[in-house]
């Protein structure tokens, strides 16, 4: 099957892998992504991608110089800043607290803690999105095994403790009309929060992981998603930083510091939280596992403690989307 969407798709296609298993066609899934946009094909409008046939959506986008993921989202941010009066120095703070929590994680590209004033003086790509405001281009490779949890249990991962699976409370899945090239002219749709059939909402998760292809898409997708009110992350009133920095306390940040795999290093880190096994600058103990401090200063822990809940959203410009629940087993 043909599955629309990027970064918006790899929420659903954990869900449709895990319709396989139950409809007893298979056991076992391997969901892949690997890319090498750093040394090969880039995203926007240089080396193969570029040297390509124009086919398809893109005898219409190209026309308008719609030849990178930038210059098709930038429509939809563009209407938010019309919207709510959203400002590139308010979006900036974004990279910031993702660079805040890359600077504790070994595999990050950028390691350094970006300020807003570096996003802003960063050049700009494509109006609003400034270089800093855009995900890393790299080679990389991830992977991830559904299975059923009556499945025999895996051999043991070459450390001290059993690699465990986290279960999957919930996945959910849109593609709504009209076509891509006429996203920009609606207004972003609210998601229907993957939870809600559990009946727990957004104020009991414990980790997000958005696409964050661009700063603008963390962003919407914590308003949309119901993590803060629409508008209000840009908000400059008291309550409304409250909000925002609180559900980005609670972020995991990937692609704007780590790599670029559409969306599936961000499931990765999630289970990782759940088994309270991330990787960072915290010491090894004697019992072969990873000492967390919870002191989250650079250079130190990005766990996020008492982990319990996590919740995992895909974004891509408001027609397409998908987003799901696992929690701590």
């Amino acid at each position: 099957m043909d599955v629309f969407g990027g970064g918006s798709s790899t929420e659903a296609l954990v869900g449709m892998a895990i319709g396989l298993i139950e409809a007893g066609m298979c056991k076992c899934v391997a969901i892949f992504r690997a890319m090498n946009g750093f040394s090969q094909v880039r995203i926007g409008g240089t080396g193969a991608r570029a040297a390509a046939p124009v086919l398809g959506d893109a005898l219409h986008g190209r026309a308008y110089g719609w030849q990178s993921a930038g210059q098709m989202f930038s429509p939809t941010f563009m209407r938010h800043m019309y919207d709510y009066g959203t400002r590139p120095e308010q979006v900036a703070h974004v990279k910031h607290f993702h660079s805040c929590h890359a600077s504790n994680n070994p595999k990050a590209f950028y390691k350094q803690r970006f300020t807003v004033d570096d996003v802003l003086n960063s050049r700009i790509i494509c109006k609003p999105l400034h270089l800093l405001d855009c995900c890393v281009e790299t080679d990389n490779g991830t992977a991830l095994i559904v299975t059923s949890a009556r499945a025999p249990r895996l051999p043991p991962y070459p450390r001290a403790d059993p690699r465990r699976g986290r279960p999957l409370q919930q996945a959910a899945h849109r593609h709504a009309l009209p076509a891509w090239p006429d996203l920009h002219r609606r207004r972003p749709l609210c998601a229907r929060h993957p939870v809600a059939e559990r009946g727990v909402g957004p104020e009991d998760i414990d980790v997000t992981g958005s696409y964050d292809a661009f700063t603008f898409t963390t962003m919407l997708q914590l308003e949309d998603y119901g993590f803060c009110k629409k508008g209000e992350a840009v908000n400059t009133s008291a309550t409304a930083r409250s909000s925002w920095a609180q559900a980005a306390e609670q972020h995991q940040r990937r692609h704007l510091c780590e790599g670029y795999t559409h969306g599936l290093n961000m499931v990765i880190e999630n289970v990782r939280q759940l088994r309270h096994d991330v990787d960072d600058s915290c010491p090894i103990g004697p019992d072969g596992k990873r000492q967390h401090s919870y002191d989250y200063r650079e250079g130190g822990c990005r766990q996020v403690k008492d982990c319990e809940l996590s919740a995992n959203l895909g974004w891509a410009n408001p027609g397409t989307g998908s987003a799901m629940v696992m929690r701590r087993g």
